[in-house]
């Protein structure tokens, strides 16, 4: 069989459209695209069925849409060395073609050691930009305009097809159970290509008109936000496309209203990368806190059954659990209220982020490592320069569920409680509680903590905390790392005053990952 000369590895950004891996191996000539299921994947603490069968759906249509213009999709299962040995030994392919990926601990190590691969065995590996994360970025000064150039470059769009010297052998892909997943029972969003476009499409001509509005309540975000959430995860759409498309309807809509909305989607873009990047430059924040003045804050205060009932939805409080219930049903939530389960967990039932951030990882469709790992700290407090905001479950309940729709729904033992009941049913008396056919501690959970004292003493401790000299000093170092600018950093003097100040509310404190992606 005649050697190929390029392969294109799919990893995260399983498309046609905007593919520079694609695109360059169309200039080789002889080329076949790859995609390995890979054991590290379907084991990590991450992944859930949801995940790989959104991913097999991916890749049923990416292998048609190359297959129609002449490039066989080679899917494979086995760890990532093996698989390219076994594959240069069959095809002696000379350039490996890819994406850079911004991904969990697992993804890096990987990486690290295929560059090392392809140096002994002397195949050149190229990777491709395809968000606004930075490579070995050493400032963070002049990002944003980095990110614009990048988002503003021309799309990178396949001419024509390819030649590929001789078939392939392409077996079927595997199924979920082949895979060792049970049916996870999600109504998951449609996946692949088309159905991106589609979302996108959607979204400018009839959805996004509320946008703003519609973010905040799980009411009218399912309809209202964008939905490219999973879309932009997988890459089934490049952040790149989204945002021309949604620069060029702003400039051309005439209706005002729409470009009011769509501006802040096109900021929420933007804060995308800002988030991913935080990752890249320190991939360590996946396993331990960005302020290290916070490390034994709650480590060892984890209540197995306090957590145990915030992922089963039967923490006593409505809209908490409604909003827990509707995310495992579903894969998906809004932004907001993916902000109270976390600020709840982290300060109510004061849980270490990591093992709440891996469940909530397999619940959400659209996980996407920087953003979900950067924003899990944020919300509990552990970035130590960002503004601590804890929700209450009351007032979220009241603010964005006011006639008690969305709980009714997800948790039917309230259906029959009275409204000025409904966001704390604890407060019925016996004989409310009779006529709702609803007992407290029997029907539904009594409050697996109290409110008012949980949120005092999370206070004392948080606020206590961000008191001493050590936290103000290395708040100082970790703005420098991380924090948002748009002009160069102030010195580094100047820094640590900032850093002792009380932190208003910005655009960069707590923004949970369905917000940023709309």
């Amino acid at each position: 069989m005649q050697a190929l000369r390029a392969l294109v590895w799919f990893k995260r950004d399983l498309r046609v459209h905007d593919h520079a891996p694609l695109v360059a191996a169309q200039r080789c000539g002889d080329a076949a695209g790859l995609f390995i299921i890979e054991p590290e994947w379907l084991q990590s603490p991450e992944c859930d069925a949801q995940h790989v069968d959104f991913v097999l759906r991916c890749l049923d249509e990416l292998r048609a849409a190359l297959a129609a213009r002449g490039m066989p999709l080679l899917v494979r299962m086995g760890s990532t060395l093996p698989v390219l040995t076994a594959l240069h030994a069959e095809l002696g392919f000379g350039q490996l073609l890819s994406h850079e990926e911004t991904g969990p601990g697992w993804s890096y190590r990987r990486d690290v050691q295929v560059g090392q691969w392809c140096q002994a065995h002397q195949v050149a590996w190229q990777e491709f930009t395809q968000t606004g994360v930075v490579r070995r970025l050493r400032s963070r000064s002049g990002w944003a305009g980095r990110w614009q150039a990048r988002m503003d470059a021309p799309l990178q769009l396949l001419e024509g097809g390819f030649a590929t010297a001789a078939p392939l052998d392409q077996p079927a892909l595997p199924t979920l159970a082949e895979l060792g997943f049970a049916p996870h029972g999600r109504q998951l969003q449609r996946a692949g290509e088309k159905a991106a476009r589609r979302t996108l499409q959607t979204f400018f001509a009839e959805r996004g008109y509320d946008y703003r509005k519609a973010l905040s309540s799980p009411l009218t975000a399912q309809d209202g936000c964008s939905r490219l959430s999973p879309h932009l995860a997988f890459g089934t759409l490049s952040l790149r496309t989204v945002h021309q498309a949604t620069e060029v309807t702003i400039a051309t809509t005439p209706d005002r209203t729409l470009a009011h909305a769509l501006r802040g989607f096109a900021g929420r873009l933007r804060w995308h990368c800002h988030f991913m990047q935080k990752l890249e430059d320190e991939p360590g924040i996946e396993f331990y806190n960005f302020a290290r003045v916070c490390d034994g804050l709650r480590e060892d205060d984890f209540n197995d059954d306090h957590f145990a009932a915030w992922c089963e939805g039967r923490t006593g409080y409505p809209m908490v659990d409604a909003c827990m219930r509707s995310l495992r049903a579903t894969g998906w939530l809004n932004f907001r209220m993916r902000a109270m389960l976390v600020s709840f967990a982290s300060y109510h039932l004061w849980l270490h982020w990591r093992e709440p951030g891996l469940f909530l990882a397999r619940q959400f469709l659209d996980f996407e490592p920087g953003i979900h790992w950067s924003q899990m700290q944020m919300q509990s407090g552990t970035t130590g320069i960002n503004t601590l905001r804890m929700y209450s479950p009351t007032k979220q309940a009241q603010d964005q569920d006011p006639e008690g729709v969305f709980i009714r729904r997800w948790v039917p033992e309230l259906a029959r409680v009275p409204l000025p009941y409904l966001a704390e049913p604890w407060k019925m008396d016996a004989s409310v509680q009779n006529m709702a056919g609803c007992h407290i501690g029997t029907d539904y959970p009594a409050p697996v903590v109290d409110d008012k004292r949980a949120m005092k003493a999370a206070k004392d401790r948080m606020y206590g905390l961000r008191q001493t000299q050590e936290a103000r000093a290395e708040a100082g170092d970790v703005q420098a790392r991380h924090g948002s600018r748009k002009s160069g950093l102030p010195p580094s003097g100047q820094r640590r005053k900032l850093a002792a100040k009380p932190r208003a509310k910005t655009a960069d404190t707590p923004s949970p990952q369905g917000d940023l992606f709309g």
